[in-house]
This record gives structure tokens, sequence and C-alpha cells, in this order.
């Protein structure tokens, strides 16, 4: 079988040099590998923005790694962009010419509005978000900052500020002070300033991120067990954190890698200051970025294919998931939650539709082995690439896949933040519910329900003639009722003549 074809993007940015090496299977992006090097290209540059020969040949020195992966790349799907300091360079051409010898293909210097552009498209083609949203992305030597709605980019800038650039003007010698931070905050805020009321009239829903400040941020919460949302006051308890270090080498923050700390204190500087310009309450972690942008807009067809109808195709097909049976536990989870919903506050929102996603991937896990699917499952759902599925997202996908059934765990549904603790449950019931009334996988053995909702017991009216036709499903409910004892539910099964 020929394999599909591999496609290459190479970020010459400010602070790192990325490559994305990656190939269409089942139709979504498989990530063949990942190169970055930190090169700190905007650190070379003086005060006439001249690049230093000691900056250039860091550059050229990665660069022709990243060469020795580009040869058996078609030429076509290849992409090579520089930005912010190769943007303000007065002798960038000089470094761009040797470079491109180097690679043996063109490089692309975006403007910084072409990459405020391109790092939204990254977002809109990772994130199934259908608000409007402020993407924002703080570099070494810029920081982008866009509004947009689907694919199109509403409102767009990119402000001379980055973490490089202000790590050397503001913490020299490394030293973290109040003053320092105050001094880095005010200088961020005056460069916002400008543009802070038009984007506030602008407004949005959401705030999305992949830069690596708010990478470095996402870390140091799942170090500690949190989920990847970025609050102002967890941003404040950093800020303390790094002023009583004294100096960047003193840092001992819990999941900040020792490569990111020497830029951690201005990328953190810059960032509160977007949060307090612009009054945002909460950030989350975004898939995409400039690389993501680049790479989906030279892949076939997908502003057309719906980003998680897409990722969720693509996982079944994987691990040969039964399709066929997944749509079954997929539509009966439909029927039961309209029926909830008649008389709980349910509505039809993102939880809703990662129940669905759960419904179609509950099985994933039996292509490893029976007896501990539901573990397996949920392994492979949290340690997965899934475009358009963010971490909190995917929080709860695990947590539905690894309680679909025996014992359920509190502790799971609380971590979760994707939907409050009582939705979780419910959901997680219909879930449970529509596996056990699929389980003959039969679409004629389907039967039809009645339930009814009252003080914490759910009733559910079956057939006299189908409760006797199934026997083993009867028996499931009724354990299924000693498991809901834990969430403070019971489960009661009546026969059409309301006979126990």
């Amino acid at each position: 079988m020929t394999m599909s074809p591999l496609y290459a993007v190479i970020d010459l940015g400010s602070n790192s040099f990325h490559m994305l090496i990656t190939r269409l299977v089942a139709n979504s992006v498989q990530t063949v590998d990942r190169v970055k090097r930190k090169v700190r290209l905007a650190s070379g540059l003086n005060n006439e923005n001249e690049l230093s020969n000691e900056a250039m040949l860091r550059g050229l020195e990665c660069l022709n790694f990243f060469a020795e992966r580009l040869q058996d790349i078609p030429p076509d799907n290849i992409r090579i962009v520089a930005t912010a300091t190769l943007r303000l360079a007065t002798n960038s051409q000089e470094f761009i010419d040797k470079a491109e010898i180097v690679l043996g293909h063109k490089i692309i210097v975006l403007s910084g509005l072409q990459e405020a552009e391109t790092i939204y498209l990254g977002v809109a083609h990772t994130s199934a978000s259908e608000d409007k949203r402020l993407v924002l992305d703080i570099g070494g030597a810029s920081t982008e900052l866009i509004v947009g709605n689907a694919f199109d980019a509403i409102k767009v800038c990119s402000v001379d500020m980055g973490c490089v650039t202000y790590n050397q003007q503001f913490f020299v010698g490394g030293e973290l002070s109040e003053l320092n931070m105050n001094n880095a905050k005010t200088a961020a805020k005056a460069m916002l300033e400008p543009i802070v009321h038009e984007y506030k009239d602008v407004g949005w829903q959401s705030v999305l991120s992949g830069s690596g400040t708010i990478q470095a941020l996402a870390e140091i919460l799942r170090a500690s067990h949190q989920p990847a949302i970025v609050s102002l006051p967890f941003l404040y308890s950093l800020e303390t954190a790094l002023i009583n270090s004294k100096n960047i080498d003193n840092i001992a923050i819990t999941g900040l890698t020792v490569e990111r700390q020497p830029v951690f204190a201005s990328g953190l500087a810059i960032l509160i200051a977007i949060f307090e310009s612009l009054d945002l309450n909460e950030l989350q972690l975004s898939s995409g970025a400039l690389r993501e942008g680049l790479l989906y807009e030279m892949l076939p067809d997908m502003r057309q294919i719906n980003i998680r109808q897409r990722t969720v195709n693509s996982i079944a097909e994987r691990f040969h998931v039964d399709k066929e049976h997944a749509f079954r536990v997929s539509n009966q989870a439909q029927i039961i939650f309209d029926i909830f919903a008649q008389q709980l506050p349910l509505e039809k929102d993102n939880s809703f539709k990662l129940l669905l996603a759960s419904c179609a991937l509950h099985e994933i896990g039996l292509l490893l082995e029976f007896k501990n699917q539901q573990d397996h499952g949920a392994y492979i759902i949290a340690n997965s690439d899934l475009p358009g599925f963010d971490q909190v997202d995917k929080h709860l996908l695990a947590t539905f896949i690894q309680l679909q059934k025996s014992n359920i765990d509190l502790i799971k549904l609380k971590e979760q933040t994707a939907t409050s603790y009582d939705n979780a449950c419910y959901l997680l019931i219909i879930f449970r519910l529509a596996i056990i009334f699929c389980q003959r996988r039969n679409d004629n053995e389907l039967s039809s329900i009645n339930i009814n909702i009252s003080n914490r017991n759910i009733s559910i009216q079956l057939p006299q003639k189908w409760v006797k036709a199934h026997p083993l499903v009867i028996d499931e409910l009724s354990q299924e009722s000693l498991y809901l004892g834990v969430l403070g539910m019971s489960l009661t099964i009546l026969d059409d003549l309301n006979l126990e």
C-alpha cells in the first residue's frame, strides 16, 4: 500500500525554529515528527535592528538539520516562513539568502498582519468553537491579537513586543523584581492602549492561544492536576513566585521546563498586561497556531469538513470501531436525552456534543483487549491529538469512556470542567443506559422507552413482551440501579402493565 505523501512546515520564529512534518491518515492529520530548536534569533538584534553574525550562525546551523528531513518531501508540500525578527532586521536578506541555499527552498517573510491571519487559521482549523473568538499569540519579538468567527478574521493586529525582546529590555542579568515586572507590564499596556477600545467594541465569546508562553502555563497547570484554563489569579500567583525567585536561574515552578525558563517572566508580564487591558477572565490552550494554519491550508478540503467529525471518523477507523453499533448507541443516547430534557434542565450544548462523540468512540479500547477496554479507551483519548477537542473536552470524553459501565468514580466526574457536575452526571447516566439498551447490537431489538424522573428516581417503562424477551438487559438495568446509587439516583424498571 502506498503511503500518503508527507507535508512539512517550517517556522523561523524569533525565539525558536520549528519544523512540523505530517501526513494524511484516514482523512485526518497525523504528526510524523516535530523538531524544535531554541535559536533565540531576536536576542541577536542590536539597537539598530541589525542581526548579529552569531545569531545568524545559530539559525543556519539549525536549518542545516532541518534540510536533511526535507529531501524526501514533495516541494509543493513544503511551506517555510519567517516572522517578526526577520521582518525587523535591517540585514535580514543576508540571512534569508544563505538560509534558502541551505534549505533548497524559498522562504516567505510574513508581514505582521499575514502572521496574525495565519495564526488565526491555525486555531480555526483545530478548534470546534462556533463562537466569535479572540486569539492571542505571544512570540519572541511580536504579539498577535485576532478576533474572528469560523475561518474569517474580523480584527487583526501585530504588536512589536515579545518574550525575547522584553526579556532583554526589562530583565537584564536575569533579575526578577516587582519593579522589573511592573515596568514590563506598563510597557506592554502602552503598546496595547491604541487598540483596546476597538477590540472591545468587536467583542468575543472565547479566548484561545497556542503560543509557547501559554503552553508553558498549561504544563504548569497539568503538573498540579488542574484543567488547562488560564485565569488572572493564576497568573498573579506565578508573578509572585517569580518575584520571590529573585533571578531567572532560581525559578523553581513545577511543570515549567528549563528551556522555557529564560523567557517565562517576560511572556507572563505581556500576558498579564493583555488580560488587564482587555478585561479577560480566562484563556484556553489552542492546539493550533501559525504552523497549523500553514499546514491545513495546504491540505485538500479542510475547510469543508467539520473538524470534530473528521477527528472522530479518523479515530474510529484507526481503532476499527464497529461504526454501525456506535451509530446505534448514539441514536439511543439522543432519544434518552430528549426524554430527560423534558424533565431536567439539559441543553444541546457542547457537553451534549461530547456525549455523542463518546458514543461514537466508546469501544476504541476493544482493539487492545476486552477486560480493560474502558481504561484503554480513556487512555487513548487522553493521550491522542484530537483536532477540534481542547484539553477540557478531551478530559470529559475520557471520563465518560472510562465510566461507561460498572463502578462510577465520583472524583473523575468532579475533576472535569467541561460542564457542571450535575450535568455531567445526567449525561453519564444517558450514556450508560444507551449502551445497555443497545447491547444486543441489533436495531430490531431496540424498544420504545417511557421514562419518568422524580425525586432522584428514574422510572423506565418498557413493553411487557420486550421485558420477557430480554432478561439479560433487564438484569443489567437492575445492576445499573446499584451503580447509580453513588450518584444519589435510583433506577426502577416497569413493564407496560406497571408491574415491577
